[in-house]
């Protein structure tokens, strides 16, 4: 275990920096965004790129590894949303509740860190939960979001801009690039790669340090927000800010991302297994320490889009973020 912690300190150190430097203001808040533009548009889709030009197309195309994460995702999304839904939470902010407990911070967080752990095989699977998430979960979500607004076609409108943001969102793309050229055997000419090669090299430091400016970032907002809510019951004002969302519609989600999510992927990759599905056991571990890692940040970005909860999302993002620097090392120790 403590060999594990030696691995895994450094990702979520990093992490750590980024949230004091935001939080002490030596980062501008105002330049986060750059940040996140930077890894999101430019050093991310290059090391996805590189992970998939490296990866056998096999292993890019494995159905099993799709099957048993898809299945595993639509099953947290239908519980969450089951069992969230109340007389406070409805479709919008129930949906995306459901987003960030099955919405793993796979891109920012997880590539380099299993790769670190597992080794270059991780990233086919990865690469394939990444593809999933984008594509299906996320749009599933943001459909399920507008079925409670007073628009009739709220839904299919949701779903076009779910579209839309998957075509302009670089990570697909720089996957299927990754893919053909994999296929193809084929590489990019010497000054083109090492160029990727270093836009790549530096995703995971800047990936990292983001996030924990993006939680700083709304530590903060969330201050701002008690303080003008404190200011408005003194005042007597009608107009007072909505209050932060109660335990009972934060912590459960935090739970199912990562505790209840890891171990449906692990009991799905048995019962595949055992089914004769030809899952490895090498991808079995990868996909679960997937599930395990903490939520995606970038699903606060869309609740704020879609009018949602931001505030309960970015709190279940902080504690999950939190809680994975002691959860994530025991489920590396329980599955390897």
């Amino acid at each position: 275990m403590l060999q594990i912690f030696f691995v895994t300190f450094p990702f979520f150190a990093l992490i750590a920096a980024g949230y004091l430097a935001a939080r002490a203001r030596v980062l501008p808040l105002e330049a986060i965004p750059g940040l996140n533009t930077f890894v999101l548009y430019f050093a991310l889709p290059c090391m996805l790129f590189r992970f998939g030009a490296g990866t056998p197309i096999a292993q890019l195309l494995d159905g099993s590894v799709a099957l048993v994460w898809g299945v595993c995702a639509l099953a947290v999304v239908a519980g969450v949303v089951g069992f969230t839904r109340n007389a406070r939470i409805g479709w919008n902010d129930g949906a995306f509740g459901a987003l960030v407990a099955a919405f793993p911070n796979t891109g920012f967080m997880g590539v380099p860190l299993l790769v670190a752990i597992l080794g270059a095989q991780a990233a086919g699977p990865m690469i394939i939960t990444i593809a999933f998430d984008l594509l299906v979960t996320s749009s599933l979500c943001i459909a399920l979001s507008r079925l409670d607004g007073a628009d009739e076609h709220g839904a299919a409108r949701a779903a076009r801009q779910a579209l839309r943001g998957i075509l302009v969102n670089p990570m697909p793309w720089a996957i299927v690039l990754g893919g053909v050229v994999s296929a193809a055997r084929g590489a990019l000419p010497g000054p083109l790669e090492r160029t990727v090669a270093m836009l790549g090299d530096a995703a995971s430091p800047v990936a990292l340090f983001t996030i924990g400016a993006v939680l700083a970032r709304s530590a903060l907002v969330a201050r701002e927000h008690r303080a003008t809510a404190a200011v408005a019951v003194a005042l007597g004002s009608a107009h007072q800010p909505m209050a932060p969302a109660p335990l009972a519609d934060v912590l459960p989600i935090a739970v199912v991302k990562l505790v209840v999510h890891p171990l449906l992927v692990w009991l799905a990759g048995r019962g595949a297994i055992a089914l004769g599905l030809p899952l490895s056991q090498d991808a079995l571990v990868a996909i679960v320490l997937v599930a395990a890692l903490p939520s995606a940040s970038n699903v606060a970005m869309l609740a704020e889009r879609f009018g949602a909860d931001n505030g309960r999302i970015a709190r279940i993002i902080l504690w999950t973020t939190t809680a994975a620097f002691f959860t994530f090392p025991a489920v590396v120790g329980w599955v390897r």
